[in-house]
């Protein structure tokens, strides 16, 4: 059977897909191919019918192996290996990242063409600006050899540098897909092939067109810095894939390599991917739990601070889930693998960050779709302007007519529209930099400006994410520094975390340094343990229950403070009590100011958090924060970002850790605070480097000007080559007797660059 497509034999066994149309049922040899024909089975059929069908046969392979790579403008496009998309230019995704090392042999092509010709076009620049000194004696000693000169050192540059970008720009013909890379191969491929002839028959020229010794003005220079400024683009945006890629393989390295099974002849540690539902896992103290599970056997205390944000560690017990990739106290406890593999919680994180990162300025395809009109309109114009000259010029006609159509092609060369986005966006990110504020990509930039909605966590964003002591609440009669003495000695040998606050309050408070005996600490409710010959108990209402302890006056108090957000424990002597302790997680100074500049700009402000309801909606009081979501996992996270942005608000996500990074990477911008996680920080799009939120607000306003700059710059662009074109094509010639030469057209065209970016520099003095 063929596949109708692309006309490969298969059997249809071993197809990766069928499909009926119009009663025939037909099989295909790569899901691509069965997308193509399902779309428009008569456009398919009659393009593709004969076509050699290997590149169809490279996709089924990708898609047997799961190596695939995709473009995120056309999603279509699949590819067993890296390189740029067929239709667009741009560079291919991998789908789904692994933590297999990465391909980089595409940035390190990249790498090597840019320094190459970076060094032969700093020398290039300087041989066709000597026409400039006092005399040009360089011009003048050299003569033609300056030409050839400039030959020697531009063609490297633009043969070998520039050479991807030439066949991006013919994939784009070849494809009926015009971009930016159209523009690029047709500006430096002109102005490269017009010097080049200019080199070689001077004498096919006009004398107009030729200067001191009957040598033709060349373009190598413009054609060498346009293929290297190119070259530098494509550098840094693969070293930001390459950066975004190694974050998620650091999530993934969450996950522990082997687990140790619980067999019938005992343990045995197991390579992770053979870790199966139903099998128990022992995991021990100090370990990474290995996948999501529940616990059958033992307690513990365990850091879900990657799940919840929250940095005290959460007791769990037989019956309790746990998650893959957190890790475990001082405990040991067996669970049942419940979710393995691509299924666990952590493989869920890193998918959502990897397909949500996969995205596209959405002012850069405006420019691409603005030249898929532009790029044939010039084409059209040059055309028109050398039959115009030829059939109704002076003499000579033909040499005239070369020169006004190539003047169209290379005062229309893309320099200025290829510049009007970057140079913006270069300035603007090196602006927010000095104030804090670190931009990866200039979608956050676009789209910044236009928030409405920022959802903050509230653990290390709103917060310092260091409990302290908060409260110190003795009993009538009671020392408070006597207290606070008790409640260190019991917490110096726990492995509780709040034992870290209890410890550094009594340091700071200058508390006695007691020691504790018969230490004992009973699992889910506290410790035990007898202190200055006393019999001392720290823990909560049931630790007290269990002991026959009465919490008395002090039982009202401790659920007052927990309504203020703090985690509350009694401390007991002697049969009773004698103290509250409580321990919070502090506001950042800079938070409440922040929150009212957001407010100003008519942003609105919903903290999202892991914590406690209780917890979240007490600092939600204290901040003026109307809306709150709390308890809400990491998949969840992300779920209120898709259902806010379904309601058409642009929401900003605020985070900084490992369970914020799908709803960092699924809003339309994700901040991230610089003191957080690198997966969070590699995750968003914007970085906080101060961890202080008043930085949205200097985000926010640096995007609105950055992307008012653009505007303007793309502004300037157009508008020199509506005006710029008319010319080059000779209408002032009748009235006038002006031709413009390409000389001149250079000149132009250079004009037109150096205006968008002396544009561009005006960011670096925007007040933020």
């Amino acid at each position: 059977m063929l596949d109708p497509v692309c006309g490969m034999t298969i059997d249809p066994a071993d197809a990766a897909g069928t499909h009926e149309h119009e009663g025939t049922s037909y099989a295909f040899c790569s899901t691509h191919c069965l997308k193509a024909f399902v779309a428009n089975p008569e456009r398919y059929v009659g393009e593709h019918a004969g076509h050699e069908h290997e590149e169809h046969a490279t996709e089924a392979k990708a898609a047997a192996t799961g190596t695939e790579y995709t473009c995120p403008m056309h999603p279509e496009v699949v590819r067993s290996e890296p390189g740029p998309c067929p239709l667009c230019g741009m560079a291919l995704e991998p789908k789904t990242i692994t933590a297999a090392p990465e391909d980089d042999s595409e940035l390190r092509d990249m790498t090597r063409r840019f320094w190459i010709g970076m060094a032969l076009t700093i020398p290039l620049m300087a041989l066709a600006m000597s026409e400039m000194l006092p005399g040009a004696p360089i011009h003048h000693a050299l003569g033609r050899a300056l030409n050839w000169l400039q030959l020697g050192l531009a063609a490297p540059v633009v043969l070998w540098g520039g050479w991807p970008f030439f066949q991006r720009g013919w994939a784009s013909l070849a494809h009926r897909s015009l971009n930016m890379f159209t523009l690029i191969a047709l500006g430096t491929g002109t102005a490269f092939i017009y010097s080049l002839v200019g080199t070689l028959w001077p004498e096919a020229f006009p004398p107009s067109a030729r200067g001191h010794g009957g040598v033709v003005a060349v373009y190598y220079e413009a054609a060498a810095a346009i293929t290297t400024l190119v070259l530098l683009g494509q550098v840094l945006e693969l070293r930001a894939r390459s950066s975004t890629s190694s974050a998620i393989r650091a999530l993934l390295g969450l996950a522990p390599k082997t687990a140790r099974r619980v067999g019938a002849t005992g343990d045995e540690d197991v390579p992770l991917e053979h870790v199966q539902k139903g099998d128990r896992l022992r995991v021990r103290p100090g370990e990474k739990v290995p996948v999501d599970g529940k616990l059958l056997e033992g307690s513990s205390t365990v850091d879900e601070s990657m799940v919840t944000g929250e940095p005290i560690p959460v007791e769990k017990q037989p019956g309790d889930s746990v998650t893959g990739g957190t890790i475990n106290g001082n405990g040991s406890f067996v669970l049942r693998a419940e979710r393995v593999g691509n299924e666990t919680l952590l493989a869920e994180i890193v998918r959502r960050v990897s397909e949500a990162q996969r995205s596209r300025a959405p002012i850069q395809r405006l420019v691409d779709q603005v030249s898929a009109w532009f790029v044939p309109a010039v084409i059209a114009i040059a055309a028109l302007t050398f039959v115009a000259w030829w059939n109704l010029g002076p003499e000579p006609r033909l040499s005239n007519a070369l020169l006004a159509a190539v003047a169209v092609l290379v005062i229309a060369c893309p320099c200025a529209l290829g510049l009007a986005t970057p140079m913006s966006v270069m300035v603007g990110t090196g602006r927010g930099a000095l104030a804090g504020v670190l931009v990866r990509d200039a979608r956050a930039l676009e789209q910044l400006g236009q928030v409405d909605t920022v959802l903050v966590d509230k653990t290390g964003t709103l917060t310092e994410g260091k409990p302290r002591l908060a409260s110190l609440t003795p009993a009538a009669g009671q020392d408070p520094l006597e207290l606070l003495g008790l409640a260190a000695a019991l917490e110096r040998p726990s492995e509780h975390p709040l034992a870290a606050a209890v410890l550094a309050a009594a340091a700071e408070r200058g508390a006695p340094s007691l020691e504790a005996t018969g230490f004992l600490a009973v699992p889910g409710k506290g410790v035990t343990g007898r202190v200055a010959d006393r019999a001392v108990a720290l823990g909560n209402a049931a630790l007290l229950s269990e002991l026959g302890v009465e919490p008395g006056p002090l039982g009202p108090r401790s659920d007052e403070l927990r309504a203020a957000g703090q985690t509350v424990v009694f401390v007991a002597a002697d049969g009773r009590v004698i103290g509250l302790v409580g321990v919070a997680d502090p506001i950042k100074p800079s938070t409440p100011e922040a929150l009212s500049l957001l407010r100003e700009a008519g942003v609105k402000v919903v903290m999202l958090t892991g914590d406690a309801r209780s917890t979240a909606e007490a600092v939600a009081r204290e901040l003026g924060i109307e809306e709150v979501r709390a308890e809400v996992r990491p998949e969840g996270k992300a779920e209120v970002v898709d259902e806010l942005r379904r309601t058409g608000r642009v929401v900003a996500m605020a985070g900084d850790g490992v369970n914020d990074a799908p709803a960092l990477a699924a809003a339309h911008v994700g901040i991230a605070m610089g003191t957080g996680t690198d997966v969070a920080v590699e995750s968003a799009a914007i970085t906080l480097v101060r961890g202080d939120l008043r930085g949205i607000a200097r985000a926010r306003r640096l995007s609105q000007q950055t992307m008012r700059n653009i505007r303007q710059n793309l502004v300037l662009a157009f508008a020199y080559n509506v005006l710029a074109i008319p010319v080059a094509a000779g209408v002032l010639y009748p009235a006038f007797g002006l031709l413009l030469s390409p000389m001149i057209a250079s000149a132009a065209m250079s004009l037109s660059s150096v205006s968008v970016i002396a544009n561009a520099l005006r960011l670096r003095k925007v007040e933020l």
